[in-house]
């Protein structure tokens, strides 16, 4: 048994996904766990639909075990996204190798990326280009190519090289010893639109399509069976927007005051008096994030400041790694991979919502937060949904392995 271990957002399952798993097959995988991000992903919203039906896609495209990253780590920075994600599949005690899609392709020159950005040679560097304003990525960029040379830094320019990265940075710091694989992307770019004549797309590009209604031509980009659900999830008002939480968000933003700001994850000197003072006057969320954003602090980094404050998610839950195991779906294979897992792991299994009573306090007040997400996600989608998905939401299972 090889267990191969991925870690993604799926938003939507595209044929880059799938290519993307059989690749990890071909390097001699026997068996694929994903870490998947919930209802709420990396770049600051809301997922395309809902967690579990995403890692229903999962499954049917080829992993045989789909884990939930929790939305404090699902939707924080580059680093703490890795660390989290990093720190579930150590927990397993059985994952021999990560494998991951990037721009590059070159392990090796990956890893050199990840040593020259946990150097001391560009601290110096990296501080005087933050103190012109440059954002974090761009300002540790410049550094990289200052002490390592442009094609070390030309790896950082990348959004799924950065999180390779990253990924083998968080490695390091939990003493993970994986086996990196980096398959190399193929088709269109991240945040490109579609290559002509090409089945393959990036998962933006697609989410824009449904959102526009123009099906047919996102369909093309998806396996059969994940636009067949795609399709149902139309049909039961299960797509969701930002959009729709609009005034939900303006509404709780205006009863916080400035040291609840301030307590944000990932939030700098003075950014959360910039925060207080937009929300007072802004009426729309494209306007607060404009009111917001600077050349220091990117869409994505504002975004994810606005519904931390939204769902109230603050730095107490970065101070350790995730602290439980928690089963979206899973086949026969994913069966084989838990028993295993709850053989060796310290870190506790969740398949039901009531397994969290069992838990820890801190574990239970991190499903607590989940569950309220979830909530505040069901307002989201076209169809509004009551609360207590959590509770009802069952893993999915395939017993005839596809």
């Amino acid at each position: 048994m090889k267990i191969a271990g991925i870690i993604a957002e799926y938003n939507p399952f595209h044929h880059g996904h799938k290519y993307h798993i059989s690749q990890v097959r071909q390097h001699g995988a026997t068996h694929v766990v994903a870490v998947m991000s919930g209802n709420f992903v990396q770049r600051g919203d809301v997922a395309i639909t809902y967690k579990h039906t995403r890692a229903q896609m999962a499954l049917l495209g080829g992993v045989d075990l789909v884990l939930e990253l929790p939305t404090p780590w699902a939707m924080s920075t580059a680093q703490n996204f890795a660390y989290g994600a990093v720190s579930v599949l150590k927990a397993l005690k059985v994952v021999d190798l990560l494998a991951f899609g990037c721009e590059c392709g070159d392990s090796e020159l990956l890893k050199a990326a990840a040593d020259a950005i946990d150097s001391p040679l560009i601290k110096i560097s990296l501080a005087e280009n933050l103190s012109l304003g440059k954002s974090f990525a761009s300002a540790r960029q410049i550094a990289v190519e200052k002490s390592f040379g442009k094609d070390v830094a030309q790896v950082l320019a990348s959004p799924n090289n950065t999180l390779a990265v990253e990924y083998i940075q968080a490695m390091k710091q939990l003493n993970a010893n994986f086996d990196i694989l980096a398959v190399k992307r193929m088709g269109a770019g991240h945040d490109q639109p579609a290559v002509k004549g090409d089945v393959k797309a990036s998962a933006s590009y697609i989410r824009d399509l449904i959102k526009a209604k123009k099906y047919s031509e996102a369909f093309r980009f998806m396996p059969p069976f994940c636009a067949d659900i795609i399709k149902m999830e139309i049909n039961r008002g299960n797509i969701a927007s930002i959009n729709n939480l609009e005034r939900a968000i303006l509404a709780k933003l205006r009863t916080l005051d400035r040291q609840d700001f301030e307590k944000l994850p990932d939030i700098s000197e003075g950014l959360h008096n910039r925060i207080y003072s937009a929300v007072q006057t802004s009426l729309s969320l494209d306007e607060l994030f404009d009111s917001i954003k600077t050349k220091r602090y990117s869409h994505a980094r504002i975004r994810r400041l606005i519904l931390s404050a939204f769902l109230g998610i603050d730095k107490s839950y970065f101070l350790k790694p995730v602290p439980y195991i928690r089963v979206l779906a899973l086949n026969d294979k994913g069966r084989d991979i838990l028993r295993r897992v709850k053989e060796l792991a310290d870190v506790p299994v969740v398949m039901r919502a009531k397994d969290f009573k069992e838990l820890d306090d801190k574990s239970y007040r991190l499903f607590e937060l989940e569950s309220a997400a979830t909530d505040l996600f069901s307002l989201s989608t076209d169809t509004v949904k009551p609360c207590g998905s959590e509770y009802t939401s069952k893993v999915f299972y395939i017993k005839k392995e596809r």
